[in-house]
């Protein structure tokens, strides 16, 4: 009695694994300085003072996704046998370099080189892949609400960062807005990360989500089977195995969930680019134009702890249908309309079904394939869904181009989200061969 006592009492207060969240939730806010959305802010200065079509600039954008890509199965590997401490200590510093040599840039061959070959690298060892590996180690029965808080840091940047961005480099240029980008990298993650980031709970003598021991529901490596006393009732959440990369290939489960966030990509990341570009071809000025931005990064602020606690309640299948069917409305109204109330509702919406998106796609593989072999089973499924999305951006720019406007861009990812709902119904846990080592 009094031994257990003595390990109760020196258990921590705080479970470790929300000193990752931490990490996680400022390097999500740094991470906003590489997406789509932020460099959606850039896109008609750039193109104009250095002579490139936004097709070409989409390109650019492409290419950063495939080398990002081509990175994630290594960085899988990695994370599985060191986790994410130095990669995002060494990321960081060459992603600050790179954004302060993008303050200093004169011609697009430059700006592009910098970003394809420096800052892209830097974000495959910084951002979402890493981060969400990381805390869906630390947790399974709280999994949804600890990503959720993590990406609570993209949802603050995104609110922010295109008003921000858009009137600094009103004030000093858009090359410089780049330096400011650099410097804060060395702050929000670098040292955090070099502090606090730490493998699994089990290199500290922990267990996920701070359970006393191995019996409880926060594990489910000891192979109880979804329903079982002390696991979730989930129709989604089921025993904790090691997955190898032929056996994870060899899942229906694998290539549908694949699939799924592959085909939705192209048009998040190809909108995502020029959402900006979207409004202001309406008349609208580049502040108003951030301003309907900033409403829909508001909403997927508010809305990820929803979606995050959700998962931990229903199926997570069920949640990503519904989803997808909230982004498809939203983007509906915004197509139908050019009045700015009804451009904020449609944004509003979007941005409602958005918050949920990084997520539930997160708990989805945690949840179906366990927390062992995670960054390997991700790192295989990351570049498949990257070079899917990196065809977005050219998509919606070089139809803009041939078409002069982003109506048929943006009807066909609305019936690509439809459909995709549909298809997250089929989803289900994958098992594995018995034998299978």
């Amino acid at each position: 009695m009094a031994s257990d006592f003595s390990r109760a009492s020196a258990r921590p207060r705080i479970f470790y694994g929300w000193y990752v969240v931490g990490v996680g939730f400022l390097a999500q806010i740094a991470c906003a300085f590489y997406l789509s959305s932020t460099l959606s802010v850039f896109l008609k200065a750039v193109t104009t003072d250095l002579g490139v079509s936004r097709g070409a600039f989409s390109l650019m954008r492409s290419v950063e996704h495939v080398i990002y890509a081509a990175l994630a199965p290594w960085v899988g590997g990695q994370l599985d046998r060191y986790g994410a401490r130095w990669l995002m200590v060494i990321g960081a510093v060459l992603s600050g370099f790179g954004f302060l040599l993008l303050g200093q840039i004169e011609t697009f061959w430059q700006f592009a080189s910098i970003r394809v070959v420096i800052l892209s690298i830097g974000h495959a060892m910084v951002c979402y892949f890493v981060v969400n590996v990381t805390i869906s180690r630390w947790f399974v029965r709280k999994r949804g609400r600890a990503l959720a808080i993590a990406h609570l840091g993209q949802g603050i940047s995104k609110v922010t960062i295109s008003l921000v961005a858009a009137s600094l480099f009103a004030i000093i240029g858009w090359r410089h807005v780049w330096t400011v980008f650099g410097l804060l990298l060395f702050v929000l993650v670098a040292i955090p990360a070099a502090i606090w980031m730490r493998r699994s709970p089990e290199d500290l003598g922990l267990h996920p989500d701070g359970a006393a021991d191995l019996a409880g529901p926060a594990n489910l490596s000891s192979g109880a089977q979804p329903g079982s006393s002390g696991s979730p009732a989930r129709d989604d959440m089921g025993a904790e195995v090691t997955w190898t990369r032929q056996e994870a290939l060899r899942t229906s489960t694998f290539w549908l969930v694949v699939m799924i966030f592959s085909i939705v990509d192209v048009g998040v990341a190809g909108f995502n680019l020029h959402v900006i570009a979207f409004v202001s071809d309406m008349g609208y000025s580049t502040v108003l134009a951030a301003s309907v931005m900033t409403v829909l990064a508001g909403t997927q602020l508010g809305s990820g702890l929803f979606w995050g606690f959700l998962s931990e309640r229903v199926s997570v299948r069920k949640a990503t249908g519904v989803m997808f069917l909230i982004q498809a409305a939203g983007l509906t109204v915004a197509l139908q309309t050019r009045q700015l109330t009804w451009l904020y509702a449609g944004f509003f919406l979007y941005g409602s079904g958005l918050g949920g998106a990084q997520v539930l796609q997160e708990v989805m593989w945690a949840n179906y394939f366990g927390r062992i072999s995670l960054g390997t089973v991700r790192g295989m499924s990351l570049p498949i869904i990257l070079i899917f999305a990196a065809a977005g951006p050219p998509f919606f720019g070089y139809l803009f181009d041939y078409t002069g406007s982003y109506d048929l861009s943006l009807t066909i990812f609305i019936v690509v989200q439809v459909m995709c709902a549909g298809l997250t119904l089929l989803v289900r846990r994958p098992v594995k061969q018995a034998g299978s080592s």
